[in-house]
């Protein structure tokens, strides 16, 4: 049988933590439905989440053990969880896949508040049918429901020293995997060629998953990076962008290495330096108490110096652990207040000229004193060459 990635302490300091919020924000319960909150209060890891056929149900009650409500098909895995109790339906059942079972479970929850939190607010999502949703709402009134999302992230932004090393973990095989490319890649390589044989290496150093691995390329930059690669070929003067979020038991790295591909101008290398300064400037801000408008700040006031013309990427960095991105943004509105634990992504961007976008990404753990701690290997301020 598979261990579970942490201790079962780790999964009850969990919900213990989110209960507290919960009662604070006077909170009767939580229904969770997605993927990444489910496997963060049970430790599940399932590639079943990619049948939508079924929905699955976690309701984490103020008090208390939590309740799996689930189809059958997943009862075993469930039970080997850190999931408390545990409600089974036969599905699929397409008439009522599991939203009688759900309102009778809700029903009978201890009542304080008479309202319940789903995952309905600021990144989060409803993984169930929304007619099934509008179905629920008449069935357990007159219980009030309203969104969740604010008590979850309260916890999950704030990461544990066992969910760091696997932050730590997965930085460290990416960057080494990002290290090597220059010894498979060359001028004339085409793009999904060398993103293939990066995905492999990346394997082959201990990766679980990798979920996202965008490429792009171009004279002296390239135009977007959130593509997969193309059948473009490499040449001189081009740059090549890899941006990685492989997982470690499910918690993601975040970040992208920049090549030079032969020779390329005094501009790109000027634009390449302005983002790797402004790096090193959210660096220096990203302390504890400070903001992350406070990191925007930082890094756009150098990209501004070395006369950026935009940044269709809309932020300069974000939240990170068991998805890609998390709260919060670090763009100019978002006020949130870094704190010890926060796992974040530094990523300035500029367009020094018209569609040609030089971007730079690493990812720090916000500590209780002085400066962060960075969790990749930090990129070389001159670009990796290809030739």
């Amino acid at each position: 049988m598979k261990k579970l990635p942490f201790a079962l302490e780790e999964y009850e300091q969990r919900l213990q933590r989110v209960q507290v919020n919960m009662r604070a924000r006077e909170l009767d319960a939580i229904v969770i439905t997605t993927p990444a909150n489910f496997r963060y209060f049970t430790g599940l890891d399932s590639q079943f989440w990619e049948s939508p056929t079924r929905p699955w149900f976690l309701v984490l009650p103020a008090e208390g053990e939590s309740i799996a409500v689930v189809p059958g098909i997943a009862e075993v895995p469930v039970s080997r969880s850190a999931a408390g109790s545990m409600k089974t339906w036969p599905s699929p059942r397409p008439e009522d896949e599991g939203v009688s079972l759900m309102a009778s479970v809700l029903k009978d929850l201890p009542r304080r508040f008479g309202r319940i939190g789903f995952e309905l607010g600021r990144e989060c999502t409803l993984r169930m049918p929304i007619l099934d949703f509008q179905k629920l709402l008449p069935m357990i009134s007159p219980i009030e429901v309203v969104d969740g999302g604010p008590c979850l992230w309260q916890v999950r932004n704030i990461k544990s020293a066992a969910e760091v090393a696997k932050v730590r973990q997965a930085c460290e095989i990416v960057g080494h995997s990002l290290a090597a490319v220059p010894s498979f890649a060359s001028k004339g390589s085409v793009e999904s060629d060398v993103c293939r044989d990066l995905s492999i290496e990346i394997l082959k150093r201990g990766a679980h998953t990798i979920p996202y691995i965008a490429c792009a390329s171009g004279q002296g930059g390239y135009d977007q990076i959130i593509t997969r690669g193309s059948d473009r070929e490499l040449r001189d003067g081009d740059i090549l962008i890899f941006d990685v979020g492989a997982t470690v038991d499910g918690y993601f790295c975040d970040f992208d290495r920049n090549y030079a591909i032969g020779k390329i101008s005094d501009a790109a290398l000027r634009a390449h330096d302005a983002v790797w300064r402004a790096t090193e400037a959210g660096l220096q801000t990203a302390r504890s108490g400070a903001r992350v408008s406070d990191l925007w700040a930082a890094m756009t006031e150098v990209l501004m110096a070395a006369g950026m013309k935009g940044n269709n990427v809309g932020r300069c960095g974000h939240g990170l652990g068991l998805q890609l991105t998390e709260p919060p943004s670090n763009c100019q509105d978002d006020n949130a207040v870094l704190m010890p634990g926060m796992i974040m992504t530094l990523e300035p961007g500029m367009e020094y000229e018209d569609g040609k976008l030089i971007v730079h990404e690493e990812n720090i753990l916000i500590t209780e004193e002085g400066l962060p701690e960075l969790l990749t290997i930090r990129a070389p301020r001159e670009m990796w060459r290809i030739d």
